[in-house]
C-alpha cells in the first residue's frame, strides 16, 4: 500500500492505494482467479487435465491463464474485440485460446459471458469460471484483501473507495471493513455508461445511455475497461443493500486527467480503472475533510492500456482533452 502524495497533500487526508498491479499477473484479478480455481478443485468441478473457460474484458482472463499454466489446465478466454491489444497478446503468450466477440448487451447470446458459458457446456472436462456470479470471487476479498487493508492501516480507515467490474472487491472488502468498524464509509466509483451509480443513489438500475432512442445494441460509452455494469451480479449483491452508502460518477475526461496527474506528480503509471478509483477517492477525501484516511485500489498499471488510455490520438478521436496543466476538477 502506498500514500498518494499529491492527493494527500491537496486534501489534507491520508489517501492510500493498495498496489494490486504488483501481483504476479499485474492486477487484483490474481486473487479471484486463484480462489475460483482452488474452490473448483475442492468441490470436484475442475479435474486434472481440464479446461478453464471464462468470458472477460481481459484482466481476469490473464490471471486465469497464469493459474492454468501453474496447475496444468488448458484455458479458453472469450474476449470483446474492443479491448486493448496488449491484453490479447498477453493472453496468447500465456497459452490461452482467445475467442473474440463483438461487444454486446448481456441479453445477447453472443455477449462474451454467454458465449463462454456455452463453450464450457460444449467442451468435455471444462469448467466455467463465471467470475460475475461465482461467489469465490467475493470470498477472495472478504478473506484476504479486506484483512490486509485493515492490518496495513492499523484499523485506521474512514472510507474505502472502489469501482465494480464484477463487484467482488467492493463487496468483499466493504463487508470485512464494516464488520470491524460499522462507521467505515464504502463508496462506489462508477464510470460513465454504468447503471450502478443510479442503483446505489436512487435504488434504480439505470443510466442515461439507456434512454429510449439512445440505447445502443453495442454500447461503447467509456474508455475504462473491465468496470461498470448494467446489471446486478451475485458478487455485487453480496455487499448487502446497506453496505455501499454512496456512489460517485466519474467521467472519461476525469480519468484521463488523473492518469496524467499521478504519473507526473507521484510516478504512478496506472490503468483506467485505477485512475477512476483515484478520482473518486479524491472527491471522498474532499467531502470528509482533513484528517481522515481514504483507501482505494490501483487495480492495474498503464502498461496494458498504452494503445488506449495513453494513446493521445485515440483519446482525441473521442473528443477528450489530453493536455494537463496540473489542475483537476
Amino acid at each position: 500500500m502506498v500514500r498518494v502524495g499529491s492527493l494527500s497533500t491537496e486534501t489534507g487526508c491520508e489517501v492510500l492505494a493498495k498496489c494490486e498491479f504488483l501481483n504476479p499477473g499485474g492486477t487484483s484479478k490474481d486473487r479471484i482467479a486463484k480462489n475460483i480455481v482452488l474452490e473448483a478443485e475442492r468441490d470436484g468441478l475442475l479435474k486434472p487435465g481440464g479446461t478453464i473457460v471464462e468470458g472477460t474484458s481481459g484482466s481476469t482472463g490473464i490471471s486465469l491463464a497464469q493459474v492454468a499454466c501453474a496447475r496444468g489446465y488448458k484455458c479458453v478466454i472469450v474476449l470483446p474485440d474492443d479491448q486493448a491489444l496488449e491484453k490479447r497478446a498477453l493472453l496468447t503468450g500465456l497459452g490461452a485460446r482467445v475467442e473474440l466477440v463483438r461487444p454486446a448487451a448481456i441479453v445477447n447470446s453472443e455477449h462474451y459471458v454467454n458465449k463462454a458459458r456455452r463453450l464450457a457446456a460444449e467442451t468435455a472436462g471444462a469448467f466455467f469460471a463465471n467470475q460475475f456470479e461465482n461467489l469465490a470471487n467475493y470470498r477472495a476479498h472478504l478473506l484476504n484483501t479486506g484483512p490486509e487493508i485493515w492490518e496495513q492501516t492499523q484499523g485506521q480507515v474512514d472510507a474505502f473507495v472502489m469501482s465494480a467490474g464484477t463487484g467482488g472487491t467492493i463487496a468483499g472488502v466493504g463487508r470485512f471493513l464494516q464488520a470491524q468498524n460499522p462507521a467505515v464509509r464504502v463508496v462506489l466509483a462508477d464510470p460513465q455508461g454504468s447503471s450502478l451509480h443510479s442503483f446505489v443513489e436512487h435504488g434504480t438500475l439505470y443510466t442515461k445511455e439507456q434512454a429510449e432512442r439512445r440505447v445502443r445494441r453495442h454500447r461503447d460509452d467509456t474508455i475504462t475497461e473491465g468496470i461498470g455494469l448494467d446489471r446486478l451480479t451475485a458478487n455485487f449483491c453480496a455487499a448487502g443493500r446497506q453496505c455501499i452508502g454512496q456512489a460517485i460518477r466519474v467521467s472519461d475526461q476525469e480519468v484521463v486527467k488523473m492518469s496524467r496527474r499521478v504519473l507526473r506528480e507521484d510516478g504512478l503509471f496506472v490503468g483506467s480503472s485505477s485512475a477512476l478509483n483515484l478520482v473518486a477517492a479524491r472527491k471522498v477525501a474532499l467531502q470528509l475533510g482533513p484528517g481522515h484516511t481514504v483507501v482505494t485500489v490501483l487495480c492495474g498499471s498503464g502498461s496494458r492500456e498504452q494503445t488506449k488510455l495513453y494513446n493521445d490520438a485515440y483519446l482525441r478521436e473521442r473528443g477528450l482533452d489530453v493536455s494537463f496543466d496540473g489542475s483537476i476538477s
